[in-house]
Parts: structure tokens; C-alpha cells; sequence
């Protein structure tokens, strides 16, 4: 038990770096575009698009890291003033609550990502990437939120023993 716990949690803290770096060049590139239109008053084409994608994508991939460290939004006024009993079954429904709407989200993105791929879609930009890319980011992201939701229900029967 303690050796998924601790997979799963370096793998969330991996895509967490990933999304921070995510982060960092979208910022980085949107710096570029506002040099490249206003100082040299030239066009931007793939600087948008990117700046998008890797958004969205820092957003999914995070979100393992922000479950392992409690960043998500909560309501916990209940739990809180709750015996510890029924506590551990208020945080387990709402991770399962939690589990099969990531599963099916993870599962809806994974088909689109697969038509993405077998079909080769490519954006409607002039950049015209593969559309696979920049959907990537869904499946693999919210497929291991579903995982980190498991290691946290783990962790509050591990806790109660």
C-alpha cells in the first residue's frame, strides 16, 4: 500500500514540475509575442497557440500535485465539526464522487485523443500541429488525478489503523 502511495506521489510531484515549467514558458513566450507586435511590429504565428495549449495543459497535468497537497477547493465545514468516523466516510464518498468523474473525463479525453492520433487531426492554425499534442495533456493528466484520488482514500484508512 505505502509503495502505490508513494508512486503515485512522485509521479503528481513529476507532472507537478511539469506544469510549473509549463507555466513558466507560456509566460515566457507571451513576454516574446508582446516584444515581437509592439516593439518590432511584426506578426505572431504559433505564440497564441502555444501559449494555450501549454495553459491547459499545466492545468491538467497539475492537477495530481494540487490533490497530493490538499490545494483543491473544499468545503470542509461538515468534516470538520464531524467524529473522525464519519469523517473518514465523508472524505471517502467525495474522493469516490471524485473518482468517477475524473475516470470518466480521463476516459472521454482518451477517445479524443485517440481519433486525434489514428485520424491525423492537426490544428485549424497556420502552426498546424498534430492535435494529438495539445490533447495529450487531458487523458494523461486527469488519468493520474483518478490514481492520486485512490492514494488519498489509502492514506485516510492508513491513517485510521
Amino acid at each position: 500500500m505505502s509503495l502505490y502511495i508513494s508512486a503515485v506521489s512522485a509521479l503528481s510531484r513529476v507532472l507537478g514540475v511539469v506544469a510549473m515549467v509549463l507555466t513558466g514558458a507560456a509566460a515566457v513566450v507571451v513576454c516574446h509575442m508582446v516584444f515581437i507586435r509592439y516593439f518590432l511590429n511584426g506578426s505572431t504565428i504559433w505564440q497564441t497557440e502555444f501559449v494555450t495549449y501549454a495553459l491547459v495543459a499545466a492545468t491538467f497535468l497539475g492537477s495530481p500535485y494540487v490533490l497530493l497537497h490538499k490545494g483543491h477547493v473544499n468545503v470542509d465545514l461538515l468534516q470538520l465539526r464531524a467524529a473522525p468516523p464519519v469523517r473518514r466516510a465523508m472524505q471517502t464518498v467525495a474522493g469516490l464522487f471524485g473518482i468517477a468523474f475524473c475516470a470518466l473525463l480521463a476516459w472521454s479525453g482518451w477517445t479524443y485523443f485517440h481519433e486525434a492520433w489514428a485520424y491525423n487531426w492537426t490544428t485549424d492554425s497556420v502552426w498546424r500541429i498534430p492535435l494529438w499534442i495539445p490533447l495529450l495533456p487531458l487523458p494523461l493528466g486527469i488519468g493520474l488525478l483518478v490514481l492520486q484520488y485512490i492514494a488519498e482514500i489509502m492514506k485516510i484508512y492508513g491513517d485510521a489503523s
